[in-house]
């Protein structure tokens, strides 16, 4: 069996959209209840997955500092407006207000790609 004939996982396939530049999510056709990480039930039992692109905007959860003497670098939760939440940081920042308005890109790593968070500069009122 060659490699474009083997069934990819959950995984696989997020890793493959990230490579492609692209965000993409689960969401179950049935319930429209949307997953994050990439599985291949929902937590409700629904089994019919879909990949949809992920809208990108999300709001601040909890964040926390790492502090060395190399250095500094956060981890921050992101509730995604989908509903979801992850695990990821604001690379360009140290620290950012909880409730704070976030918008996701991807940055390549040596690592891979991954989705990272700036946050969104709100218009003074």
């Amino acid at each position: 069996m060659d490699t474009e004939t083997k069934p990819v996982g959950p995984q696989a396939t997020y890793e493959r959209y990230l490579a492609e530049g692209r965000f993409m999510i689960q969401r179950a056709i049935s319930t429209g209840e949307y997953v994050f990480w990439p599985r291949v039930v929902t937590p409700q039992g629904a089994a019919d997955l879909e990949w949809v692109t992920a809208g990108g905007t999300g709001t601040v959860y909890a964040i926390t500092v790492n502090r060395t003497r190399h250095g500094s670098w956060n981890v921050a939760l992101i509730d995604l407006d989908e509903g979801v939440r992850m695990m990821s940081t604001l690379p360009a920042i140290e620290t950012a207000p909880i409730g704070a308005r976030v918008k996701a890109r991807i940055e390549t790593t040596e690592d891979g790609p991954r989705v990272v968070f700036d946050l969104i500069e709100e218009d003074a009122a």
